[in-house]
């Protein structure tokens, strides 16, 4: 029987999160704070890490999972960390893709080496139903994890329009910074839901670094999400994309979340039924995709940088090409990201395809074809990530993929 986090281990344990999004799992364990949990955001990026996944969980595991359980397995072995005063957390999601199955590989692999260290669910689907766990995610935090997630993706976005074209080095950075602490303070306070005020002034701060003219290759990066996001899993990909000189396009985590709310409903469509769930997530979209029209419409009114894809409008891309009930994994998101960024000037693109993620496959590879077909100009290139891959040909396909790009405004 594995260990179970206690309302009493609130006050004495440290709860390690896997690293995936760098800005927005920050702000999220930032949030944690005052609710009187003590999180610590993983960073580690060695072989170690990978060789620890490969220790303790079978080699047909996916890549993801290889890699959350190997950071958490390094983190305990590497002395940082008391195993007697540790927690873990992982997300679960819910749907058919593995990622729901990680925490009971993450808990065999403690069973021999730390028993006493309880693994902690994130889910919001119902899975690991506990009224007596020390963790529970209220209606307040998860009000405020909406609001991080779109704080995030405004920061990842526009950063990445930026990082590219300052003209001195590290000012990106340093106003990024500035925003995560600021924004930690305002979601202690309710001036976090002044989205507009805050978005303007985030835009505001961003526009005032001095950047040459916006005119680099642009190179859209999809796939499953954990390999899409994650530096550890994708070898740092952004980081070597701005040393080639491009500039990352990274589609918003908040179409993640929008994708799963609204699959439920088109999963009671296709299939004829009605229930709590359906209704839940119904109202949740309808919530969500309200939050996101403001936070475009704002985007659009500065008039300095591009505003993220209208989900509405990603799903009318993908209707043209794939059914909205292929929903397994990151299932046609992947597909309309893929044209709506081809559709928007970003026709150069990374898939993201990690070892084990047959659903990213058949979307993704199975899908670029048509996507080609659809934008003569298209050019994506499916880049594979597993522990047996290696950096240098990860970065040699990207390369000759360059090869061939071309920048926005070209003929």
């Amino acid at each position: 029987m594995s260990a179970k986090f206690t309302p009493e281990m609130k006050k004495t344990h440290t709860i390690l999160v896997p690293d995936m999004l760098p800005v927005h799992f920050q702000l999220l364990i930032n949030i944690m704070a005052p609710y009187g949990y003590r999180c610590e955001l993983l960073r580690t990026a060695s072989r170690a890490v990978v060789d620890e996944g490969l220790k303790n969980v079978h080699n047909d595991t996916c890549y993801p999972a290889l890699l959350v359980i190997g950071q958490f397995m390094e983190a305990l072995k590497s002395g940082r960390y008391n195993p007697d005063t540790t927690a873990l957390l992982i997300t679960q999601t819910g749907g058919g893709c593995r990622a729901s199955n990680y925490i009971h590989l993450l808990r065999k692999a403690l069973e021999s080496q730390f028993p006493q260290v309880p693994v902690i669910s994130m889910n919001v689907s119902g899975l690991e139903k506990d009224p007596t766990c020390g963790f529970q995610l209220t209606a307040p935090i998860l009000l405020k994890f909406l609001y991080a997630v779109l704080y995030g993706d405004l920061l990842m976005m526009i950063a990445n329009q930026c990082r590219p074209y300052e003209l001195q080095k590290g000012a990106t950075e340093k106003v990024l910074q500035h925003w995560q602490r600021k924004l930690d303070q305002a979601f202690k306070t309710s001036e976090y839901m002044h989205t507009k005020k805050l978005y303007r002034q985030i835009l505001d701060d961003f526009a005032a670094i001095p950047r040459t003219k916006r005119n680099k290759i642009r190179v859209g990066i999809v796939g499953e999400i954990y390999v899409k996001y994650s530096p550890l899993a994708n070898n740092h990909l952004e980081d070597y994309l701005l040393s080639e000189g491009c500039e990352p396009v990274i589609p918003s985590l908040l179409e993640f979340v929008m994708y799963c709310a609204v699959s439920t409903a088109v999963d009671g469509k296709l299939y004829h039924f009605f229930d709590s769930s359906v209704l839940k997530n119904g109202l949740g979209y309808e919530l969500i995709y309200k939050m996101q029209k403001t936070q475009i419409e704002v985007v659009k009114k500065h008039g300095v940088f591009d505003p993220p894809h209208d989900f509405e409008v990603l799903r009318a891309r993908a209707d043209k090409y794939i059914n909205q009930g292929v929903s397994m994994g990151e299932g046609w998101l992947i597909t309309a990201e893929m044209a709506a960024l081809a559709e928007s000037g970003t026709e150069n693109i990374i898939c993201t395809q990690p070892f084990g993620c047959l659903p990213n496959h058949i979307v993704a590879k199975g899908m670029m074809r048509v996507i080609k077909d659809a934008y003569p100009n298209a050019n994506i290139v499916a880049i594979d990530y597993d522990p047996g891959a290696t950096r240098v040909n990860q970065e040699n396909r990207v390369k000759l993929m360059l090869a061939n790009a071309r920048k926005p405004g070209d003929l």
